[in-house]
């Protein structure tokens, strides 16, 4: 049956109708998308996290607002071992110096740098073994006692006075309450280092070098690495952090920049304070 005139005229006008409320929904409803979509932008914050506030305070000498940064280098006197005392008198910052015993043999500018480290009360000394392992780590730590041994000569000859040492090549941990291998075959070696009195002490953070031997990166990105271990608490001791690069990497004007820049934010954040390793927690303690 035919629909007449006016049963046509009021399905079109209702059609019409239709279409004017779809079209005005689609219209309200894209503007809140984009209303939505720009409160949305404006709760993520595009800022570098900030390191989460512990309620507890593990360290009555420090802040429950302030977490601290030990600066780290190895293997001096170096190359850049120079350029690094530069950046740590000019930002008036301490660090613990990992030394390696032949290295302040190897020249006599080795040597008067070893002596600049020793006087300079911004550096401490710390023992990074006396031979480094000829780099030929896995055979290194193969013998136990010749490992001991060999951070014995270092101590002996860099007349080192405390038992702090770090391993070569291995991120090793021995205090009474953090114990760490990154590689098993060096486990028994580490574990006779601690027998013999020694307080090994790795990293949380590393500033690793390019194929040219310069600082890898920018300041940048470093500065988020360390507010992400704080923000997801993955250092070895909660509020703490162990930062490690090496002086050799610090010999072009661009790496040299880039450590300065990054110690300078750090200390401009106000959430940071800078300590030598000895006054890391409980490393004072008796080996058990």
């Amino acid at each position: 049956m035919k629909k007449n005139f006016a049963e046509k005229s009021k399905q079109m006008t209702f059609l019409g109708m239709f279409a004017l409320v779809s079209a005005t929904s689609i219209l309200f409803n894209g503007c809140n998308q984009k209303k939505e979509q720009k409160t949305s932008e404006r709760m993520i914050s595009h800022e570098d996290p900030v390191a989460k506030t512990i309620p507890v305070i593990d360290d009555e000498n420090v802040p429950s607002d302030k977490r601290v940064i030990y600066l780290t280098f190895d293997d001096g006197p170096n190359q850049g071992t120079q350029n690094l005392l530069k950046i740590l008198r000019k930002r008036n910052v301490c660090a613990t110096a990992f030394v390696v015993g032949k290295h302040a043999y190897g020249s006599k500018k080795q040597k008067d740098d070893l002596e600049q480290l020793r006087k300079d009360p911004l550096i401490e000394l710390a023992n990074h073994s006396f031979t480094h392992a000829h780099n030929k780590y896995t055979d290194f730590y193969k013998n136990a006692d010749a490992v001991v041994h060999d951070f014995d000569m270092a101590k002996d000859s860099l007349k080192l006075h405390d038992q702090i040492a770090r391993t070569p090549g291995r991120n090793i941990w021995r205090l009474n309450n953090i114990t760490v291998t990154d590689i098993k075959s060096s486990a028994q070696a580490a574990n006779s280092m601690k027998k013999a009195g020694y307080k090994v002490v790795g990293w949380d953070l590393e500033w690793k070098p390019t194929k040219a031997m310069n600082l890898k990166g920018n300041h940048e990105a470093m500065l988020k690495k360390v507010d992400s271990i704080f923000f997801n608490d993955l250092e070895k001791t909660s509020r703490h952090l162990v930062f490690l690069t090496h002086d050799q990497y610090l010999t072009d004007a661009d790496s040299i920049n880039e450590l300065d820049l990054f110690i300078e934010k750090l200390q401009k954040s106000n959430k940071f304070v800078f300590r030598k390793i000895s006054q890391y927690p409980k490393i004072n303690e008796i080996l058990n």
